[in-house]
């Protein structure tokens, strides 16, 4: 396996798109002709060197364009610097990157454990070529209990944890956090509706009807009474589910002993969904405060991470992450550099268990402190319960490492087969799907997705807003947004060496856009692109049934169980979801525009005082100069603003 970074894989930086050349590694390893490359690269180091202080922080290597190759962090600068000069001791992957170095940037930190922090962050930044990556670096959901309304609303979050309220989590993954939640609303009857939403209330919504919520928005339940939900879900989900279920088994006893079978069977309910909640645990945890457990796989160059998130005695999920750029890295090594760039965006544990010990544990535990909120434990377990947890998590590894290979290779083989069968030179790297969306001529867009090899690449998804062409017409559509698309690219990369330019096209249409993208690289005097165009065969509707489009005029149609086929229709059927919500999302912008945006300088609080003043927007524009003035809120200069805009001949 080749240690190249691969600028088209899901991971490759968006802010770097550099591809290394395999002949030029060749000749560097052999030494013929490179010397001077790796020469200037040590020069460069030296240039640094020779300022550096003896104090912890982290450097930067960055290639003659600027670009980041590699982020490190160290406890003295100077010498861990200074390790880069001496080449021959470097294994082969970094002398590729010093033969690329052109430049430094160093950032002191107070200590080591500070500037591992900092590494993880710029490492997630710049996503460097030459730095372990965590391919799955989405942001985690969590459950929140919102506090900052008389009642509390509980609800999933992702993102900053900004609002006011008690949060819990990670969880693996979205699905994970749904199905919580609506076993918790059966458990503790809390709302899950907006606040707009529980203040126009004036009957129960369909959730308490299913026996989902109190429905405190029309005081079906006691400001106390729900106060008491509130405090027990706390004490559910803070570890103390036992306490909870004993709590809800004395008070159903009590119920049926008063006669008050209503209430008891709605106790029994909601007793069963807290034995749902612990039923549906994957592993059994009792006893393990909030920890998280982490162990690993590696076959054939590749390496899994299996987590394991338990939180106050319960497995909220688990899920397996595939790092990148491990070639020639010691597994505890990667393993390190993962948990560094995770715990960058997830909060982390008191007890963190591993399958192997780490070169630097003491520091990352360091590092982790703060965000803790106290002293982190990270520990391999040799014997026990905890042992018994780390070997399951191993298993999971093994397992989700041997999927993912499976996958891989039935994903190459149609990925060779697709090649073929659109009469590629060789397999596609990148591979960019295009469509429009729009309604009667309304909000129209065009859209792009990109695939690669290992999947969807959506950071590199794009979209164009028309501006040019009739938007009832799809095939000036089309040739607006190739026109903006590969216009940029010919000026900004017209030497295809910066990987903005795909392997190949694949429009969602027939002959009329194969004619209009065509016709578009034909003026910019683009001759060597891979176009193809997919469109629905004679019964328009039938899956199965469709037709690709070559440049030429030929026209060829797959077996309907065609794996190519199905993958096809997979890569069309993206562009489509991508493009229609995109359309959406443009619509409701519109839906909610007010004329006074376009006024310059009038923001949100400006707008909102206006409105509340005259009503509408057509008052605004109507109203004299005077009348805008005893706006409260609005200054003189920003009533003069608003009336020369709408009277700009005086």
């Amino acid at each position: 396996m080749s240690d190249t970074p691969d600028p088209f894989s899901p991971d490759a930086s968006p802010y770097s798109d550099q591809r290394f050349n395999e002949d030029k590694a060749t000749s560097l390893l052999r030494g013929e002709g490179e010397r001077p490359d790796l020469d200037a690269g040590v020069a460069a180091i030296r240039e640094v060197l020779a300022t550096l202080p003896a104090r912890p922080g982290v450097y930067r290597m960055q290639d003659a364009r600027g670009d980041v190759l590699y982020v490190g962090k160290a406890r003295a600068l100077r010498n861990r610097v200074a390790n880069y000069t001496q080449v021959d001791r470097l294994p082969i992957r970094l002398q590729r990157m010093v033969s690329q170095t052109r430049g430094m940037t160093i950032i002191t930190t107070n200590s080591e454990a500070e500037a591992l922090l900092l590494e993880a962050q710029l490492i997630k930044r710049f996503r460097p070529p030459y730095n372990v990556l965590l391919r799955d670096d989405k942001s985690f959901p969590f459950i929140l209990l919102r506090t900052d309304h008389d009642f509390a609303r509980i609800m999933k979050h992702r993102g900053a944890r900004k609002a006011a309220g008690n949060y819990y989590g990670p969880f693996a993954s979205a699905g994970s956090v749904n199905t919580t939640i609506n076993a918790l609303q059966k458990l503790f009857l809390l709302r899950s509706c907006t606040d707009s939403f529980f203040a126009r209330r004036d009957r129960p919504c369909l959730l308490y009807q299913i026996k989902r919520c109190s429905a405190p928005c029309v005081d079906r339940i006691a400001k106390d009474d729900y106060a008491e939900l509130v405090r027990q879900a706390k004490d559910f989900l803070g570890g103390k589910s036992n306490a909870v279920q004993r709590e809800i088994e004395a008070q159903m006893s009590a119920a049926a002993e008063a006669l008050d079978f209503e209430r008891a069977a709605m106790l029994r309910d909601r007793l069963r969904a807290a034995t749902f909640i612990q039923g549906s645990q994957a592993i059994h945890a009792e006893g393990l405060p909030n920890a998280d457990i982490f162990a690993c796989a590696e076959k054939a160059g590749q390496i899994a991470i299996q987590a394991f998130f338990i939180r106050g005695g319960q497995n909220w999920g688990h899920r397996a992450f595939f790092p990148t750029r491990t070639e020639g890295m010691e597994i505890a090594e990667v393993l390190q550099s993962f948990m560094a760039q995770f715990y960058e965006e997830v909060p982390p544990p008191r007890v963190i268990l591993l399958d192997r010990a780490l070169p630097e544990s003491d520091l990352l535990a360091e590092a982790l402190k703060e965000a803790a909120g106290g002293k982190v434990e990270i520990s391999t377990p040799q014997r026990g319960d905890r042992k018994r947890l780390v070997e399951q998590a191993t298993r999971n590894a093994v397992e989700a490492l041997d999927r993912r290979m499976a996958e891989s290779g039935s994903k190459a083989k149609v990925w060779r087969e697709m090649a073929e069968f659109l009469e590629l030179g060789e397999e596609p790297a990148r591979v960019e799907i295009y469509d429009n969306s729009h309604i009667q001529g309304a909000h129209a867009l065009g859209a792009m997705v990109c695939a690669g090899p290992e999947g969807f690449q959506k950071g590199q998804y794009r979209k164009w807003n028309i501006k040019e062409a009739a938007t009832n017409d799809d095939f000036a559509m089309m040739r607006e947004v190739m026109t903006r698309r590969f216009g940029r690219a010919m000026e900004e990369d017209p030497d295809r060496e910066k990987g903005m330019w795909p392997d190949l096209v694949l429009i969602d249409g027939g002959k009329g856009q194969m004619s209009a993208v065509m016709g578009v690289l034909a003026e910019l005097g683009v001759e060597d692109l891979a176009v193809v165009g997919i469109a629905k065969g004679p019964h328009h509707g039938r899956e199965g049934r469709e037709v690709f489009h070559f440049p030429d005029g030929r026209e060829k149609m797959l077996p309907v169980n065609s794996p190519v086929l199905f993958h096809l229709q997979r890569l069309r059927d993206e562009v489509h979801r991508y493009a229609i919500g995109a359309h959406r999302d443009k619509r409701s912008r519109a839906i909610t525009a007010s004329p006074l945006d376009e006024i310059p300088g009038i923001g949100p609080a400006r707008k909102r005082a206006l409105l509340l003043h005259f009503g509408t927007a057509s008052r605004v524009r109507a109203a004299a100069l005077d009348d805008l003035k005893r706006t409260p809120g609005v200054s003189e200069a920003v009533a003069q603003t608003v009336y020369d805009f709408y009277h700009p001949g005086g």
